[in-house]
């Protein structure tokens, strides 16, 4: 096989002359044969199958996208001193409010149901969370899983994104060689030696199971990440108002539940003002928190003693298992909190830069956290009655109120922490085929990851005021936290590995060490928690089993949809027959097909054909396509392609967008950077054929049969196979009529004849089509499933995903085209 090709400052690629691959090929021809080609026709012919060496096979996608230049990624990287500050307060208010409020409840939850009988299970206690903030957010997430980001972007989505880009897992039939040329792709080809690395390549693109398998992961843990922004804010809040029955003895509960409602709502209505303004906001009000959180520790230790550094011998961790082993299995649970807002830190990071997060939780978040268990243990071991709101009875009451009034709106902060994290997520996931779309509101300018989805920011709201009206105490809620939290840092382990097999090939020793130890711990964790299901904790599961059914069902229908659109999509030789005119009238103006399919003519054209008297003079077939990487440079956008011979003037455009993607261009600017894009396309063409002419300008017989090789000059004078070029669309069909053969063969004596004269022509061609008007034909296809089909698959096809599509936002809605250029026909195909 071809070697893999190497991409130098996003210039063209130079492949290996030759490859092997199955062709089609008549019994008489011979090895040198020409490769026919017939536009963009999927139909193989009834010949012989035979394993040759052939040129690369790059079609006019690949081409084209061998000639753009690379990008430089956007980051975070390149700050002065004060817009570092001012990144590490933003970092602060949007990443780590999560874990920053834990020591509220922590040791609260842990020691709910076993009172405190001796010193030692302070000490085992404590030596539990120490060790848990050191393995989880410390190792695991800081300076392992970080480094696993899909180009900047964090979150269970990235993780599968990533693994999508370097093996085709993904169910979406929809991928091409082109998509690899983005320069944003960045694959690391696996080594010759590391043949494990290929293998479990070739096991994740040949395997359907695998791929479902997959998909089912990373959906259970989007799922988990959503129910994490349910129960966050109620606990966090909840926490935080439950210190004013230590200030104030005659507070009840059910007025601390009416105080964390009220909160709740004024935190979500202020969601809308995006992060950037709301992480630069609170950020210092956060590092304020860590103050706070930190010198109370250090004020605990000096009081009461600097016992609790003991607690850094793990031999405590075993004494407590030993003594009380029930007690202690069931104080994993609160423990597990203790790491909580670990998965945010990962999830938000498409807001900011890794060395920033990095830097933050090691030189800030961790010191302060250790301090602030650290002092709560030493004010506990002198006063073991008091286990609750231990956070709060243990600060100096000449500073309650101030440090109440900080932990209420550090409360607030973390309570969005997991909502950014949301939000993150749910766009990932749409732009990836697995969540219905929904309006996103780009929040900031500068950077297009700040984001806000206002049906998901409500959901939220509804549903966490629910926990909190339903289960009106942090010990219910804490249990249905810990499950939230430890369902996706399992995915996140499995994932990861994946990762380190397939991309960082890293030494399979250690990969192993880490699965089995972390997934070891992760799942005693996960025990732990399911201890406490039937206290109300099965709730949140059952939020998430849901959430969990409508992405599978979205998934599985837009799969449905587009493989059916696959099947029905018209022929070329049904095309060749109708003629340059389609069967109809061909009205001056340019007409663009917007449809799903990136390969063939969808069914809906033919619809089109039917239902109106006349169709455009051009035609262009528009594919919005979602790849697997954050970003697609602007000169990377569009790609081009002709469908059939030139006379008919109809092209295929497949417009790229990365899941981070702002798609808010206006209709006017989306049409001028087509049409551009579709100059610069008809003019490298027009450079092809005259370099071709002028290679084979002793032979014009063989010019005029076959175009089987290509060649492209660089700038720099190198000059690269390019295999099937561009125009061997010209090339007559065998099944052709003779009437149209003839009429081709004069449309290629003519583009050879005069390359210049026919360049200029259908340039002016375009223009006047431009300037006739442009009108924007969707085609809505929808999808029944057949009366012989089994129950499930009605009720799924025919109600359920009927119903989130008929919900959902069209995915044209980010063009605002006026209605007088809109015209839509509707399809049905039974699947």
């Amino acid at each position: 096989m071809a070697e893999g090709s190497d991409r130098s400052n996003g210039g063209l690629v130079k492949m290996d002359s030759t490859e092997s691959r199955w062709v089609f090929q008549e019994e008489d021809d011979s090895e040198d044969g020409g490769v026919r080609n017939s536009y963009e026709s999927e139909e193989e012919d009834n010949g012989e199958q035979r394993l040759i060496r052939t040129g690369p096979r790059i079609d006019s996608f690949d081409v084209e996208a061998l000639e753009v230049p690379g990008v430089q990624r956007h980051d975070y990287e390149d700050f002065n001193l004060g817009g570092s500050l001012i990144l590490v307060l933003q970092t602060l208010g949007v990443v780590f409010g999560d874990v920053g409020t834990s020591p509220l409840y922590t040791f609260d939850i842990m020691f709910n149901k076993y009172p405190i009988s001796e010193k030692e299970d302070v000490l085992g206690a404590l030596s539990l969370v120490l060790y848990t903030l050191i393995i989880i957010p410390l190792v695991k997430y800081t300076l392992i899983v970080l480094w696993g980001n899909d180009d900047g972007e964090g979150g269970t989505f990235a993780l599968y994104s990533l693994i999508c880009r370097n093996a085709k897992a993904s169910l979406l039939p929809n991928q091409l060689p082109s998509d690899a040329r983005i320069s944003s792709f960045r694959l690391k080809v696996p080594s010759a030696e590391l043949e494990r690395s290929l293998k479990l390549k070739e096991h994740l693109e040949t395997s359907a199971i695998l791929k479902k398998l997959l998909l089912i992961l990373v959906l259970f843990g989007t799922a988990m990440v959503i129910a994490g922004g349910v129960v966050t804010p109620a606990m966090s809040v909840m926490s935080a108002v439950n210190g004013l029955k230590v200030g104030i003895a005659s507070v009840e509960q059910g007025e601390v539940v009416m105080i964390t409602v009220a909160f709740l709502i004024v935190l979500f209505s202020v969601q809308k003002f995006g992060t950037s303004k709301m992480g630069l906001a609170v950020g210092p009000a956060l590092f304020l928190w860590f103050c706070c959180l930190g010198g109370i520790g250090v004020f605990n230790l000096i009081k009461y003693g600097m016992t609790a550094f003991r607690a850094f011998n793990p031999f405590y961790i075993y004494h407590y298992f030993k003594k009380n082993p029930f007690q202690a299995w069931n104080a994993l649970g609160g423990c597990l909190l203790s790491a909580t807002g670990s998965e945010a830190m990962f999830a938000d990071l498409c807001y900011f830069s890794v060395r920033s997060v990095q830097l933050t939780f090691i030189f800030l978040v961790l010191p302060c956290l250790l301090l602030g268990y650290l002092g709560q243990a030493a004010f506990l071991m002198e006063n073991p009655t008091q286990n609750e709101q231990i956070f709060f009875s243990s600060m100096p009451s000449g500073v309650f109120w101030p440090v109440l009034f900080v932990a209420m709106i550090a409360a607030l902060i973390a309570s969005r922490a997991m909502t950014t994290a949301t939000f993150s997520c749910i766009k990932k996931a749409t732009a990836l085929g697995c969540f219905p779309r929904l309006k996103i509101i780009h929040t900031s300018r500068k950077f297009m990851g700040h984001i806000y989805i206002p049906v998901v920011n409500w959901f939220l709201l509804v549903f966490c005021l629910g926990f909190v009206a339903t289960f009106g105490s942090i010990n219910k809620i804490g249990n249905a936290y810990g499950i939230a939290e430890v369902g996706v840092m399992m995915v996140t382990t499995v994932l990861v590995t994946i990762i380190m097999l397939l991309i960082w090939q890293i030494n399979i020793f250690l990969v192993l060490f880490y699965f089995i130890f972390y997934v070891g711990l992760e799942l005693l964790f996960f025990s732990s928690v399911l201890g406490g299901v039937s206290d109300g904790s099965w709730v949140l599961l059952l939020f998430a089993a849901v959430l969990f059914m409508i992405m599978s069902i979205w998934n599985y229908g837009s799969k449905m949809k587009y493989e059916t659109e696959v099947k029905r999509k018209l022929s070329m030789d049904l095309m060749l027959k109708l003629g340059c005119n389609l069967g109809t009238i061909r009205a001056p103006g340019m007409g663009l097909v917007y449809n799903e399919l990136v390969k063939g003519i969808p069914a809906i054209f033919g619809h089109f054909l039917t239902t109106l008297p006349a169709i455009h003079s051009m035609i262009i077939f528009v594919s919005i396509k979602y790849v697997p990487v954050p970003v697609v440079p602007q000169n990377e956008r569009f790609l081009f392609r002709r469908v059939c011979p030139k006379s008919y003037h109809m092209f295929r455009c497949i417009a790229r967008y990365g899941y981070k993607d702002v798609r808010k261009e206006h209709h006017q600017i989306f049409e001028q950077l087509l049409i551009e894009s579709l100059e610069k396309f008809i003019r490298r063409e027009a450079q092809e054929r005259s370099l071709e002419s002028d290679e084979d300008g002793d032979s014009d017989s063989e010019a005029e049969t076959s175009f089987s090789s290509s060649v492209l000059v660089a700038p720099n004078g190198s000059i690269y196979s390019l295999g099937v070029p561009l125009l061997s669309d010209y090339e007559c069909l065998e099944k052709q009529s003779s009437e149209a053969s003839s009429s081709f063969s004069q449309a290629i004596d003519d583009a050879v004849t005069d390359p210049g004269k026919s360049l200029e022509s259908e340039l002016s061609f375009i223009h006047k089509a431009k300037e006739s008007g442009v009108v924007y034909l969707l085609g809505h296809g929808d999808i029944r499933a057949r009366k012989d089909s089994w129950f499930f698959k009605k009720l799924i096809i025919n109600y359920f995903y009927a119903f989130l599509r008929k919900n959902c936002r069209r995915g044209i809605a980010t063009l605002s085209i006026p209605h007088t250029h809109l015209m839509q026909v509707g399809m049905t195909y039974m699947v």
